[in-house]
């Protein structure tokens, strides 16, 4: 593997898996403004074992445009092994230090890029992320998203504009720092996201469109849904575990008094559940001493 040069050159990976009815237009695109705009780049194609003609296509386009050699390469999985994964592998082949990351299903302005790279590189940012507008969203998402992104705001004590973004350009030595915490699922950008607030580094949110996707989504609303919570839940355990032991804790010593309040005023039973609520308040004691120890632990990786 190459070592990465220096910010003047910008890898492009796009992941791929049955594009085939958006991905010359992608690669097109990209290319189409990159070439104008002076910056040495790198096109890293990631076909995840797709089981249409995505690959097929990818390869004979670039063999009627050979000009596109030292630019455009196409890398593979043998069998489907998430988007998560495919980033990692187009990152890791990437000969340089910025990395930009997009769809290959055309829903991304990919004429920001340059303009994203500049911001990114002449105001040394650790990421630059492309914030879609939440009017633009399907209406399916929209009180997920709203939800997630509130959940995750309060626990890195931060505001983010949008968690998961697919456009964005992020230092490489970074993002690999994460890859043992990153998943090969569609939780690539949520997770660095959450790690790079969790962590101090300079992320910047810049206004952008959105599209209509080509082809059918593979995003699953409820169960996705479901899977982001958990994601964010762990992921701010693991850089900040009193985000999430210490309001756990104050909930349950909270649940426990107003218990020993009711109880002791007769209002639903006759008397005090007292193992109720001993439960209750050893309870938040466990989860917040099970925060401090894992607290130390996480500032001791550091």
């Amino acid at each position: 593997m190459s070592e990465a040069s220096e910010m003047n050159g910008l890898s492009i990976v796009i992941p791929a898996y049955n594009e085939e009815k958006a991905i010359v237009e992608t690669i097109e695109h990209v290319t189409g403004v990159m070439e104008p705009s002076q910056t040495p780049y790198e096109v890293i194609l990631v076909n995840d074992g797709s089981t249409d003609k995505t690959a097929v296509i990818i390869q004979s386009y670039l063999h009627d445009h050979p000009q596109l050699a030292e630019r455009v390469r196409l890398v593979e999985h043998a069998h489907n092994r998430g988007y998560g994964a495919s980033l990692k592998t187009g990152i890791r082949a990437a000969k340089n230090e910025a990395i930009c990351i997009t769809d290959a299903d055309g829903t991304y302005p990919n004429n920001r890029i340059p303009e994203l790279f500049g911001m990114f590189r002449e105001r040394g940012l650790d990421m630059v992320v492309g914030r879609r507008s939440f009017k633009k969203l399907p209406t399916l998402t929209k009180p997920a998203k709203w939800f997630i992104t509130k959940l995750a705001n309060f626990l890195v004590d931060d505001k983010i504009p949008d968690i998961n973004s697919g456009l964005r350009i992020f230092r490489r030595s970074i993002a690999m720092k994460f890859f043992p915490i990153i998943c090969d699922g569609f939780s690539f950008t949520t997770t660095i996201t959450l790690a790079m607030f969790s962590n101090g580094y300079q992320v910047h949110y810049e206004p952008i469109e959105y599209f209509k996707r080509k082809g059918k989504s593979k995003i699953r609303p409820i169960r996705d849904t479901i899977n982001f919570i958990q994601l964010i839940i762990r992921t701010v355990a693991y850089f900040n575990p009193l985000k999430v032991f210490v309001p756990v804790s104050l909930l349950l010593f909270l649940v426990g008094f107003l218990l020993f309040i009711i109880g002791r005023m007769g209002i639903f039973f006759a008397e005090t559940p007292n193992d109720t609520i001993t439960i209750l308040f050893v309870g938040g004691i466990q989860v917040l001493a099970t925060g401090v120890i894992a607290d130390m632990i996480a500032k001791k990786k550091d």
